[in-house]
């Protein structure tokens, strides 16, 4: 059927137009709907095994404290405070009281998020946290503040802060 310029649709044919246009936005409405719901529960299953710190105390370098929570952060070994290093225990080097005032300044002011991956033999959970999308673990280590230790620390390039 060519197409003449100078003639206008029937009624039927304005009908069938509109009709496809009203499908078109509907399925898009509904389209936009379905990837609002997936992409709400993706975040969701996400957040599931993560929890805010609340209240996050900073011993030293790699110790964190939540309300009701002692916590060790996930992979990494900082200076031990004066007299926290057992005899016949290699401890890392460095200055504990840098070490933890890095650590608190990572978390000032911001939200923590934290994973549990695991209890060690003290009791203490055993967390992967984050504060503004940086891995505290990997913060610590990038600045040379703590070592890689007990476990398989894998950090990205933006986790150095």
């Amino acid at each position: 059927m060519a197409f003449d310029h100078d003639s206008e649709l029937t009624p039927d044919q304005s009908r069938r137009g509109l009709a496809w246009i009203f499908m078109l936005v509907l399925s898009l409405l509904v389209l936009s709907w379905a990837v609002g719901i997936l992409w709400d529960s993706l975040a969701s299953a996400q957040d599931e095994d993560s929890f805010v710190c609340e209240q996050p105390y900073i011993h030293d370098g790699d110790n964190i404290r939540c309300t009701g929570i002692k916590g060790r952060l996930y992979g990494i070994d900082a200076p031990e405070m004066p007299g926290a290093c057992r005899p016949g225990r290699e401890c890392t080097p460095g200055d504990p009281y840098a070490s933890r005032d890095h650590l608190r300044g990572l978390i000032a002011g911001t939200t923590v998020r934290c994973r549990q991956l695991d209890t060690d033999r003290y009791g203490r959970w055993i967390l992967r946290c984050e504060a503004e999308g940086i891995d505290l673990s990997c913060a610590q280590v990038a600045a040379g503040f703590a070592v890689k230790r007990y476990g398989q620390l894998q950090c990205r390039d933006h986790d150095a802060g």
